[in-house]
C-alpha cells in the first residue's frame, strides 16, 4: 500500500463523520436504474435456464384437430363439428381441461361492453360511434350455440361455460403421457365486420350482392397449459390476443361451388375444387420465381360474381405443427401466386387473394410484399418452414394466422390511390405475414405480453421496409417515432403490462411502436447490428415451435451478445420514463505551462470566434448573448500542468516526462460538457460538435455513463480546434423528446442580434 493511498484513506476517515452529518437528513435520489433485474424475473429452473434457453426438462402440450365446417352464404352462418385429440406432456395429472370460446366475446352476456367507459358525450358524435360506443344497439346476436360435447364414444361430457372459457371435466384423470379425444358440435352467426367490427367476419358488396368472408377464432380451441403459467385462462375481452397450442389440423370446409377459398395449410383436393386450367396455373406458380402467376384471373372473378350456384364444394386442407387455423372465401377472389426460394433451402408459395376492388394496387404489390417478408425475416431469424404464405384483402382489418393473414388497403373506385394508401397496405402485409414468425412459430402468450409478438414483429417490419423499399420514409417503430408519445407520462403504462390494461388509443404505441423503437435502438446504437442480429437469431431458433416468456427473451439477448442489458429492459420495458437529455453547460479549457493573463486570453478568443463565425450559416440561429457566452463565460480557463511530485516518480520508476506531457497537451482544446437527464430513462449520449471552421464530428458514449449519477454527468472532450456548438442526438436515433434543450448554445427562431448588427453594418 503506497503512502498516497494511505493518506487518502486517512483523509476519508477524518471527514466521513462530517459528511454524514451534512447528509443525514437528505434523501437519496438514486433510483437503482443500473441494478440487476434480479427477482423481477422468475427464477431459472430445469424447464427454462438462466441463459434464456429451454431447459433439459422443457415440455409442452399438443392438440390435434379434425374439423368439418359448413358456411351458409344465405344466412351468414357457420356450423362445425370437431374432434380434438389432446396430449398431456406435462408432469402433472389433469382432472379437467380448458377450451377457449372466442366467439362468446359477442354473446349477449359478454363482459366486453360492460367494462367499456366513456368520459363525456360531445356536442357532435358520428352515428357509427354512437351506435357502438354509447348505446351498443347492434341487431347482431353472436356467441356459440353448443350442440354437443362428447367423448370419443359419443358419451356426453360434463362441462361448464364461463363466458369465453369452457371447462371440461374429464371422466378420469389425464396422466403424463396420456391423451384424450373428444367432440364438440357448434354454430354461430357470422358478424358483419364493417358494421360490428372485429378481426373476423364478412364484408357485403351491395354493387354485386356478394360476400367476402375472412373467418378466424371460429372454433372452440384448446387453451395453453405451460410450465410458466399453468392454464392460461384469462377471459378474451377483445384487445389481448391468444395463447395457443401446437398441433396438426385436418379440415374440410363446404362452401358454394362458385367460391374460391384459401386457408391455413396445403390444399389436398385441388382437382375437385379447381378447373383444369386453374390447376395448371397453380402448378406453374409453384415453379415461377420472378413474378406472380394468376391462378384465378380478374375476368374469372367477375364471372363468378355474377353466378349464384346452388351446389357446394368441399375444400380439404391439412396443416402440421401450427397453433391455429383460419380461412377466407368468396366469389369475388382473384388469386395470384409465386415461388420464393429462401436462404436455407425452403421454397414456400407466396399468394394473394383479393376482389377486383383491390386492383390495380393489389396485383402490383401484395404478393411482392409477401415475398420480401419471407426473404428478410428468414434471413434474420430462420427459414420460413410452412408451404404457403397468403395475403387476403379485407377492407377493415389487419390480422394474422398461420400461413394466412387479412390485410387492408383499398384504392378509390376509379382505381387511383394515394401514397398513404399504398404504404399502409404494404406495411400491413409485411407486418401480418411477419407474424408467422412471432407468435405463430415463436409462440408467445399474446393475452399477457402483446409486445412479444407485436413489438418484435414491428421491429422486423421496419427492417424489411427500409431494406426492400428504398423510397419508404416512415418513422413508425423508431425512437424518433415514439418520442412524443413517451413523454406523456400521465397516459402511459409500462410495456410489461397486460394487453387489457393499456388504454385502447395507446395500445399501438405500447405493444407495437415503443418495443420496436427499443429494439431498433438496441441494434443501431447500443449493441451494434452484428451483435444484435446474432442474438435475435439465437432467440428465434431457441424458441421456434415453443412457448417463450419475456425472461427467456431478455436472458437470451444478453447471453448471446455478452452485453448486460438489465438497465435497458428496466428503463424501456418496466418503466414509463422517456429520453430527454439536456446539454446544460459547456466549459472551455486550455493547457499552459506559464502564467497567462486570463482576461487577455478571453478577449483574444472572443475576437477570433467573432471573425471566423461572421460568415457562417450557423450564426443565423445563435443568439448574440449565447454566442458571446460561448466565447467568454466559463472559458477558456487556463490549466497549468505542474511537475509530477517525487512519490509518483518512485511509483512509476522515473518514467514520467513532464515536459513531453505538457508538449502533447498544449494546442488542444478541452471542453467539459454537462448533461442532465430530464426524462429519467438511461440512454447513450450521442453528440455532434460543430467547429469554428464549419466542420462537424460526432462522439458517443454508452448509457452506463449514468450509473453513478443518474441525473447529471459531465464528460471531457478534447479537440484540435475550437467548437461553436454542441448538439445531442443529432440523427434523432435516441428518441429524445425535447429537441430545444439538445443544443448548446440554445437556438432562437429569428436571426441573432449579432447577425442583424453585421447586416446593418454592411448596409
Amino acid at each position: 500500500m503506497n503512502k498516497l493511498f494511505m493518506f487518502f484513506c486517512s483523509f476519508l476517515f477524518l471527514v466521513a463523520p462530517l459528511l454524514a452529518q451534512n447528509t443525514a437528513n437528505e434523501r437519496s435520489e438514486h433510483r437503482y436504474l443500473f441494478e440487476q433485474l434480479g427477482t423481477q424475473l422468475p427464477s431459472p429452473n430445469s424447464y427454462r435456464t438462466a441463459s434464456g434457453a429451454p431447459g433439459e426438462d422443457y415440455w409442452q402440450q399438443k392438440a390435434d384437430y379434425k374439423m368439418r365446417l359448413v358456411l351458409d352464404d344465405k344466412k351468414q352462418r357457420l356450423t362445425g363439428e370437431e374432434t380434438i385429440t389432446y396430449y398431456n406432456n406435462s408432469p402433472q395429472t389433469l382432472n379437467y381441461i380448458w377450451v377457449q370460446l372466442d366467439q362468446n366475446l359477442r354473446a349477449p352476456n359478454s363482459d366486453t361492453p360492460e367494462i367499456a367507459t366513456i368520459d363525456e358525450l360531445p356536442d357532435t358524435i358520428v352515428g357509427k360511434v354512437f351506435q357502438e360506443s354509447v348505446v351498443n344497439n347492434s341487431d347482431y346476436v353472436g356467441g356459440y350455440e353448443l350442440n354437443f360435447v362428447t367423448d370419443d364414444k359419443g358419451t356426453d361430457l360434463t362441462y361448464v361455460v364461463n363466458k369465453t372459457m369452457m371447462r371440461i371435466d374429464l371422466p378420469k384423470p389425464l396422466k403424463n403421457g396420456d391423451k384424450i379425444s373428444f367432440n364438440i358440435g357448434w354454430a354461430y352467426n357470422i358478424n358483419d365486420r364493417m358494421e360490428d367490427g372485429g378481426r373476423s367476419g364478412y364484408e357485403f358488396f351491395p354493387e354485386d350482392g356478394n360476400y367476402l368472408y375472412t373467418i378466424a377464432q371460429f372454433f372452440p380451441r384448446m387453451a395453453a397449459y405451460t410450465d410458466a403459467d399453468g392454464w392460461q385462462n384469462k377471459q378474451f375481452l377483445g384487445q389481448g390476443e391468444f395463447a395457443l397450442v401446437f398441433g396438426d389440423y385436418d379440415v374440410e370446409i363446404t362452401v358454394p361451388a362458385d367460391h374460391i377459398l384459401a386457408a391455413t395449410g396445403e390444399l389436398q383436393n385441388a382437382k375437385k375444387v379447381l378447373t383444369k386450367e386453374q390447376q395448371s396455373r397453380f402448378e406453374l406458380a409453384k415453379k415461377t420465381t420472378d413474378k406472380p402467376v394468376f391462378v384465378v384471373t380478374e375476368k374469372e372473378a367477375i364471372e363468378n360474381e355474377a353466378s349464384r350456384s346452388n351446389e357446394t364444394k368441399t375444400w380439404h386442407f391439412k396443416a402440421s405443427n401450427v397453433r391455429d387455423f383460419a380461412f377466407a372465401t368468396s366469389r369475388k377472389f382473384i388469386w395470384d401466386a409465386m415461388a420464393v426460394p429462401l436462404p436455407g433451402g425452403n421454397t414456400p408459395i407466396a399468394m394473394s387473394l383479393y376482389p377486383k376492388e383491390g386492383n390495380p394496387l393489389w396485383e402490383k404489390e401484395s404478393t411482392l410484399a409477401v415475398k420480401n417478408t419471407l426473404e428478410l425475416y428468414s434471413e434474420r431469424t430462420f427459414d420460413y418452414p410452412y408451404p404457403v404464405a397468403i395475403s387476403v384483402h379485407a377492407a377493415s382489418v389487419g390480422m394474422e394466422y398461420p400461413m394466412i393473414c387479412f390485410n387492408f388497403g383499398r384504392p378509390r373506385a376509379d382505381g387511383s390511390y394515394s401514397d398513404g394508401v399504398k404504404w399502409n397496405m404494404i406495411t400491413v402485409i409485411v407486418h401480418e405475414i411477419g407474424h408467422n414468425w412471432f407468435p405463430m412459430i415463436v409462440n408467445s402468450d399474446e393475452r399477457q405480453w402483446s409486445w412479444m409478438d407485436e413489438g418484435l414483429n414491428t421491429y422486423l417490419e421496419t427492417q424489411t421496409m427500409w431494406d426492400r423499399y428504398k423510397d419508404y420514409m416512415g418513422t413508425w417503430g423508431t425512437p424518433a417515432g415514439v418520442a412524443n408519445y413517451m413523454k406523456n407520462a400521465a397516459y402511459l403504462r409500462p410495456i410489461m403490462s397486460n394487453s387489457e390494461n393499456v388504454q385502447e388509443n395507446n395500445f399501438g404505441y405500447n405493444a407495437y411502436g415503443k418495443p420496436a423503437a427499443a429494439l431498433n435502438l438496441l441494434r443501431e446504437t447500443i449493441m451494434e447490428p452484428e451483435l444484435f442480429d446474432y442474438a435475435l437469431k439465437e432467440y428465434a431458433n431457441r424458441w421456434k415451435f415453443k412457448h417463450p416468456t419475456p425472461a427467456d427473451f431478455f436472458r437470451t439477448m444478453e447471453d448471446a451478445s455478452a452485453v448486460d442489458l438489465d438497465w435497458f429492459w428496466k428503463g424501456w420495458f418496466f418503466s414509463t420514463d422517456h429520453v430527454d437529455v439536456s446539454v446544460d453547460a459547456v466549459v472551455h479549457y486550455q493547457i499552459t505551462s506559464t502564467e497567462t493573463n486570463v482576461e487577455e486570453a478571453k478577449k483574444s478568443v472572443e475576437l477570433e470566434i467573432s471573425e471566423e463565425m461572421a460568415d457562417s450559416a450557423t450564426t443565423e440561429q445563435v443568439a448574440e448573448e449565447d454566442f458571446l457566452e460561448m466565447a467568454m463565460i466559463e472559458g477558456p480557463n487556463q490549466v497549468t500542468i505542474a511537475d509530477t511530485p517525487f512519490y509518483f516518480y518512485r511509483e512509476f520508476r522515473n518514467t514520467v516526462d513532464d515536459a513531453k506531457i505538457r508538449a502533447a497537451a498544449q494546442g488542444k482544446e478541452y471542453y467539459l460538457v454537462t448533461f442532465s437527464n430530464k426524462g429519467g430513462l438511461p440512454t447513450p449520449i450521442v453528440v455532434e460538435f460543430e467547429f469554428i471552421d464549419g466542420s462537424k464530428m460526432q462522439k458517443s458514449v454508452p448509457a452506463e455513463i449514468w450509473r453513478i449519477n443518474e441525473n447529471e454527468v459531465t464528460k471531457l472532450y478534447v479537440f484540435d480546434k475550437k467548437i461553436v456548438s454542441v448538439t445531442m442526438d443529432p440523427n434523432k436515433k435516441l428518441g429524445d423528446a425535447d429537441e430545444d434543450n439538445n443544443i448548446f448554445p440554445r437556438l432562437m427562431e429569428s436571426k441573432s442580434r449579432f447577425n442583424l448588427f453585421n447586416s446593418e453594418s454592411e448596409d
